[in-house]
């Protein structure tokens, strides 16, 4: 045996895909989304907390009145990798997860990643909802519930919040009881729900506006009172850094508009209306964001705004006491239907990694009567419920933004990596060549026309020393003011430097030839746009505080700790991969395949009565 075959056997665990049955010609979904169903689709579940919560905390903390403009940068990360996800999707023509496409299209070790993160996500999402609203209810009582458990329940530790939310303990618990026993979310009362957030955000802008100051926005820092963090005043009172920073936060308002690219199935001419409906959602749902900030920042100064509840906030200010029992209970109902939506898919996401075995298979045990996975549910809805009890919102609206940005990273580079490789290559990674053979192939002096095993292997390389120059050159940028303000030749150089080799790379992936695979959807200016995602995104990582990224590690640790002690073992890919193996050299050996209790096992997991309960549940779902 070669020194390198344990190596070799173990990458191939890593990157080996689930097999992908459905080539979406026959989908059993109904073509019925028309491109106003797409939008509202993509708004309902976009517009939550972000818009009760993130202008008025990023407004005080991170950016002040150029808070829109963190917005927009947020926008427009998110506009790029909606449309990358959307080609991700479009390569497997199924309903579903990131998580299902990448295991099909790139491998096992990739969508475990993936849809570790989306667990994250979600669980977080949760929390954070529930956080969110315990912070309404509490405003509308003047703190009392806060202050009684600050004095009760202090926790003195800096990455925990400062006293124990019991509220949203309780409320996270009965929400995963709820959905443990089958409720559904209801798409009637979505839209209801959906038309109560839009004529709260309406009321705000009408009554904010009324109340706006355009001086507001370009405070002096001497008219700043003591004991307030105004920073340098003006219109971006944190400078460059806090609007960036700023973004990052702000990106978690833009969390759920891929739930757009997962209808491939059930759109009519999704090639048109799913790009179409990612871009007019996030159009309306920027326009929302950029009119709430700038009436809250008009109408109250950044310094004063109340990052756990600012429109309760401002409304008491001005005392428009009416307006703001009219605001906060619109926003808790709005609230209410943001938290099924951001819990409903988490079981999903469980079942599916554990039905796959690469996460523990108990948690795909599904009960005969509620049809669901009731396990999977209370075991996440309690991690939700504890995260919420034990970390303030602010916390959470971190994590979840660092696990959906890598998420999304990981999606574009998959894009990349997927467009400059055939189908026909997908199964192989072996290339052996030379060293003029690869400089010939960086300039593509052959002009090939159709990808092949070096270009893909140049592509794939390429893409991974653009992320390293990535990182490198916002190690460099987090700290601009820094920078900026003092004399760094030495850092403006290597910056340089690394700008010009990301454009190099730029360079050498646009030369190679691409995949001539026709698809629903395409991402446009290939590889341009997958390339600024991957940049943005890790540029947004980096904004994230330190402490975010010691619990996102720890969340890391924790998932790659499962998926290498038990997932890698026990994964059903694997086992049919080994079996297939075994039945290969039965038969090259000569020996009766019919007797062999690999192969009917097998047969026997076709057997529908030894799974009763699972495929309704999935079906269920699928037409959610």
């Amino acid at each position: 045996m070669r020194a390198d075959g344990p190596l070799r056997r173990f990458w191939s665990a890593l990157t080996r895909k689930k097999q992908n049955e459905d080539d979406g010609s026959e989908s059993k979904l109904a073509r019925v989304l028309t491109l106003l169903d797409l939008t509202g689709l993509g708004v309902g579940s976009t517009l939550g907390l972000g818009v009760y919560v993130l202008a008025g905390s990023v407004a005080r903390e991170q950016a002040g009145p150029a808070v829109v403009v963190s917005f927009l940068v947020a926008a427009i990360a998110s506009a790029i990798a909606a449309l990358c996800y959307a080609e991700f999707a479009a390569r497997v023509p199924k309903a579903g997860s990131a998580y299902v496409y990448s295991y099909v299209s790139i491998g096992e070790f990739t969508a475990f990643t993936i849809g570790w993160n989306l667990i994250l996500e979600y669980v977080i999402g949760t929390s954070s909802v529930a956080r969110g609203m315990s912070g309404y209810i509490d405003s509308l009582v003047d703190n009392k519930i806060s202050t009684a458990m600050r004095e009760a329940m202090p926790i003195d530790v800096d990455f925990l919040s400062d006293y124990p939310d019991f509220f949203s303990f309780v409320v996270v618990l009965i929400l995963a009881g709820l959905l443990a026993y089958g409720v559904k979310e209801s798409t009637l009362m979505n839209n209801i729900f959906t038309c109560v957030n839009l004529i709260v955000i309406g009321i705000v802008l009408v009554a904010g506006g009324i109340n706006c100051d355009p001086d507001n926005w370009t405070i002096d820092p001497k008219d700043i009172p003591p004991g307030y963090n105004g920073g340098a005043g003006g219109f971006a009172p944190f400078g460059f850094a806090g609007i960036m920073a700023g973004a990052a936060k702000c990106f978690y308002g833009f969390v759920g508009f891929d739930c757009i690219a997962t209808t491939g199935e059930e759109a009519k001419n999704p090639e048109r209306n799913i790009p179409l409906a990612i871009v007019i959602s996030l159009i309306i749902i920027f326009l929302a964001y950029f009119g709430i900030s700038t009436v809250l920042t008009m109408a109250l100064p950044y310094y004063l705004q109340d990052p756990e509840a600012p429109f309760p906030h401002l409304f008491e200010s001005i005392e428009w006491h009416a307006i703001k029992w009219i605001v906060s209970i619109g926003a808790i109902f709005a609230l209410c239907t943001s938290l099924l939506g951001a819990m409903f898919p988490l079981p999903r996401v469980l079942y599916a990694m554990s039905s796959d075995g690469i996460i523990y298979k108990k948690l795909q045990t599904v009960h005969p009567k509620t049809q669901t996975p009731v396990l999977a549910t209370l075991l996440s809805g309690l991690l939700a419920a504890i995260m919420a009890a034990l970390f303030n919102l602010q916390q959470l609206i971190d994590m979840m933004s660092i696990g959906t940005l890598l998420a999304y990273t990981i999606v574009a580079v998959s894009v990349l990596v997927l467009r400059y490789q055939s189908e026909e290559l997908l199964g192989s990674s072996e290339v052996s060549v030379t060293v003029p053979e690869v400089i010939r192939q960086l300039v593509n002096r052959e002009r090939h026309q159709a990808p092949t095993k070096l270009s893909s292997a140049v592509v794939k390389f390429s893409v991974c020393i653009f992320a390293v120059f990535v990182c490198g050159a916002c190690g460099i940028l987090v700290p601009a003011e820094d920078y900026i303000n003092g004399d760094y030749p030495g850092v403006i150089a290597g910056l340089a430097i690394l700008v010009a080799l990301l454009v190099g790379l730029f360079v050498v992936i646009s030369l190679q030839p691409t995949d001539k695979i026709k698809l629903t959807f395409k991402v446009p200016l290939v590889p341009l746009l997958p390339l600024i995602s991957v940049f943005f995104n890790l540029y947004l990582m980096f904004q994230l505080d330190s402490g975010t990224w010691i619990r996102f590690s720890v969340w890391i640790v924790v998932g790659y700790f499962i998926y290498f002690s038990y997932g890698i073992r026990h994964s059903i890919e694997g086992e049919r991969l080994l079996t297939n193996a075994e039945l290969a050299t039965s038969k090259a050996n000569g020996i009766d395949n019919t007797g062999y209790d690999g192969a009917s096992d097998m047969v026997d997991q076709k057997d529908p009565a030894k799974f009763q309960g699972a495929p309704m549940y999935v079906i269920a779902n699928e037409s959610t």
